[in-house]
């Protein structure tokens, strides 16, 4: 049994990030933007030629099936995020966290995230995990630290999942 809350964290994190990893290797440049249904959220070029994520501010309905590119710009911008706020640091806006381009680049950055995110981890004490967390919630949700990084660690996991399944589909659908 883990001596701490934060290394039950950090053993769910090692867990998470090593089924991520087993995806990230076999992830191709063209799996990132293969669009799984005709109504999907993806990364597309703008007018100026920047990656941009598809958004909207009241989720649609139906919820638009992401693909593996907007799902690791989706990753990506919470986890920048969350590392800001344990920081101390000014938060950025969701349109400054760019995408940075279908395979290495993308999975390079994700990468040094984790890294940047277990150096956080390792450096939190227990009164740090026991202060009171901002981020994802509004307002005073009364939630800890604690609550913020098993939340990363929740949305890791699904994002993960997401991403799997969606390399399996592709591999699996017919080519054209």
């Amino acid at each position: 049994m883990p001596e701490s809350s934060r290394a039950l964290l950090r053993w769910q994190f090692d867990l998470t990030w090593a089924l991520f990893e087993h995806h990230l290797e076999r992830l191709e440049p063209a799996d990132f933007l293969w669009e799984p249904a005709e109504h999907c959220w993806t990364v597309r070029r703008d007018a100026n030629g920047d990656l941009v994520p598809d958004w909207a501010d009241t989720e649609p309905d139906p919820v638009p099936v992401p693909t593996i590119a907007w799902l690791t710009w989706h990753i990506g911008w919470w986890w920048t995020v969350a590392v800001d706020h344990l920081r101390g640091r000014t938060v950025r806006q969701r349109t400054d966290v760019a995408w940075p381009g279908a395979g290495g680049p993308t999975v390079a950055w994700l990468r040094g995230l984790r890294t940047e995110w277990l150096d956080v981890l390792d450096g939190l004490t227990d009164a740090d995990l026991d202060r009171t967390a901002p981020f994802p919630w509004q307002d005073d949700s009364g939630h800890t630290v604690t609550h913020m990084v098993a939340w990363a660690n929740a949305e890791l996991m699904k994002n993960v999942a997401e991403i799997g399944q969606l390399r399996l589909l592709r591999a699996a659908a017919p080519r054209a």
